[in-house]
């Protein structure tokens, strides 16, 4: 079986295609199931042949030339600075709000109370829109803008649709946002300032999902969707590459990441397979840790069951909207991370998570969103468990701001 590693060395050397004056090395797509590959400079969503998830693969021999730890010195402050390794042709068409390089920030006093000695926090709510959606966002709609797109379209859960109007409002786009109806206020409000449109659905994000798909045909709106078009988890994937950056080349040993659409996870992955090749680390990867919900954790039993595909959770609960997913498309790319890595996935409760945000308040200074406070809630297992060492460097991803959800203290 083809592996991720062997189409990355596969990849490496092959002629980039034509492109304006700038660093990216991209090639073509090629889809994550079957293999099929399709061109990088005309709009694709998900692999026609099998309906999975679509790849950007580069020329990472070329890329490895000029993306070095020398080179870093001297570029932008943002997740742009990896520009080889990210699918904008011309540099005049990257849209950018600061999305990026975020701090890693040391909090000994949250891991002692667990008996970590080592724990950081990658605080993703020092995003443009405060959260790490700023991330894929930024990149898809450079390139779906590059590309000649005009309007998009994408179901939320909250803080995606308040980076793709913003990211939207820079371009120039319509954007046209498809959320349920209790998301929290603030995100809806958001979508509204930078001036997109707002469908309120009855149900879950995988029914605003289905909204998207039936009416962004009709109205000729690209579909950015997660996962469902090749480029935000180009941007998610950068995560990964600052995370060595700041480590000094090097990774943590666990990676505790809530997960809900997977993006994250699956960027990273990716990320450190395509650093390995460009000499950048080496084939040491971190143990890639799922945190779900009780109330929606469709990738956790899929786990369990020893699966590589999860089944639609039904009635999904949780007050961590971001992980309110009860199906996601790249559930087989998120289990395939964690068991490679030696990871695992597991579950915690509301009261759990409620408790864990204020912990990390009041332990580590960071107001952290439910998705955040699910991770050190995890890591409080983990650690009971004896699946997390004392002597571990353990990063857990804040994946947004606390200050944009219900507070958990009333």
């Amino acid at each position: 079986m083809t592996t991720p590693r062997d189409s990355l060395a596969a990849v490496a050397g092959q002629a980039a295609s034509p492109a304006p004056a700038g660093l990216s090395t991209l090639t073509h797509l090629e889809c994550t199931n079957c293999g099929e590959r399709y061109d990088a400079d005309a709009l694709n969503t998900v692999c026609s042949a099998c309906g999975r998830v679509l790849y950007a693969r580069y020329d990472l021999e070329k890329a490895r030339y000029t993306l070095t730890p020398e080179s870093l010195s001297r570029r932008r402050w943002d997740m742009w600075r990896y520009q080889e390794v990210l699918p904008v042709r011309d540099p005049s068409r990257i849209i950018s709000l600061g999305e990026g390089m975020t701090p890693l920030i040391p909090a000994r006093r949250a891991g002692k109370a667990v008996g970590v000695d080592n724990l950081l926090l990658k605080d993703e709510g020092k995003n443009p829109t405060g959260s790490f959606k700023a991330r894929g966002l930024g990149c898809a709609i450079s390139r779906a803008a590059e590309l000649g797109v005009e309007a998009i379209a994408l179901p939320s859960a909250g803080n995606a649709a308040s980076a793709a109007s913003a990211y939207g409002a820079a371009a120039g786009l319509d954007v046209q946002v498809f959320m349920p109806r209790d998301v929290p206020e603030t995100n809806r409000i958001e979508c509204l300032q930078y001036g997109a449109n707002i469908t309120l659905v009855d149900g879950l994000i995988n029914d605003a999902g289905a909204k998207v798909r039936e009416l962004a045909p009709q109205h000729g709106w690209f579909d950015v969707s997660t996962l469902k078009e090749p480029y935000r988890q180009e941007g998610k994937k950068t995560m990964g590459y600052e995370l060595a950056e700041q480590l000094g080349w090097t990774l943590p040993d666990v990676v505790i990441y809530p997960t809900g659409g997977g993006t994250g996870i699956v960027g990273m992955w990716k990320a450190f397979e395509e650093m390995e090749v460009l000499g950048l680390i080496g084939s040491a990867r971190p143990k890639m840790i799922v945190v779900q919900a009780e109330g929606c954790a469709p990738i956790v039993r899929a786990y369990d069951n020893g699966e590589r595909h999860a089944e639609v959770w039904q009635n999904a609960h949780t007050a961590a909207a971001g992980m309110r997913v009860p199906v996601a498309i790249g559930d087989y790319l998120i289990l395939d991370a964690v068991r490679q890595s030696g990871g695992t996935a597991l579950t915690v409760s509301e009261d759990e998570i409620r408790d864990a945000q204020i912990d990390l308040g009041r332990l580590a200074g960071i107001y952290a969103a439910p998705e955040g406070g699910a991770t050190y809630a995890a890591l409080k297992k983990l650690v009971a468990r004896g699946a997390v060492s004392s002597d571990d460097l353990v990063v857990l991803f804040q994946t947004g701001m606390g200050i944009k959800y219900d507070p958990p203290i009333s």
